[in-house]
């Protein structure tokens, strides 16, 4: 893993992974909880993470989805400034984590982790800005099937995710109601745009969801 996430020779490899802990985390595990300092920075092994947010009104918005190769911690010259999101495992999931002091010192003496950084960076910009996109242009309904197309496409056959969305987390991560998720789903079902098992949700017609989304 830290070959691939930080594009190294193996010997690199070794060398970056030296001042790393393993850890590992059940899933709705809080890994960085709300307004506590993130003095550390965090490799994903496997399993995922998910970074949040809450608003003033208590409502929960949902940045960005995190899995392996995915970074997630505190850097910067405010080592022990507060963190504004909380980040929770989603599944069970292991993580190589870092004293930030240590990552830090990683950073400054190798270019492949600069890199592998800024490019973890504008992944993250680039997801929050079609989220901001996404919440300001298009109508619940679009939301929910934007984020059904989106998942479907990181499936293993770029159709199918596997488990099935939990009803209740979709309609978070898209800031809208439980019943207006369901709804929206109910009626893909129907038309036989998705099919839908207790394990697995199936994207049948992508081009016609597709246009749905609006």
């Amino acid at each position: 893993m830290f070959r691939k996430t930080f594009g190294c020779s193996a010997e690199l490899a070794v060398s970056l992974a030296a001042p790393a802990r393993r850890r590992d985390y059940q899933p709705k595990t809080t890994l960085i909880a709300t307004g506590a300092s993130a003095d550390i920075m965090a490799l994903i092994l496997f399993g995922t993470a998910r970074l949040l947010l809450y608003t003033r009104d208590g409502q929960t918005v949902r940045l960005h989805d995190l899995g392996p190769g995915d970074m997630f911690g505190g850097f910067g010259a405010e080592q022990s400034a507060a963190n504004d999101g909380e980040v929770v495992s989603t599944t069970a999931m292991a993580a190589a984590v870092y004293r930030l002091i240590d990552f830090v010192r990683l950073a400054e003496t190798n270019g492949c982790v600069g890199l592998a950084l800024s490019r973890m960076l504008l992944k993250s910009l680039q997801w929050t800005t079609e989220r901001l996109l996404e919440r300001n242009m298009l109508s619940a309904n679009g939301r929910v099937y934007a984020e059904l197309l989106r998942l479907s496409a990181a499936g293993e056959d770029g159709r199918t995710i596997r488990p099935a969305p939990v009803v209740t987390q979709l309609a978070e991560s898209v800031q809208t109601s439980r019943e207006t998720a369901s709804r929206a789903i109910a009626a893909l079902e129907r038309r036989g745009i998705i099919t839908r098992t207790s394990r697995e949700l199936t994207v049948v017609a992508r081009r016609q969801l597709e246009d749905m989304v609006i």
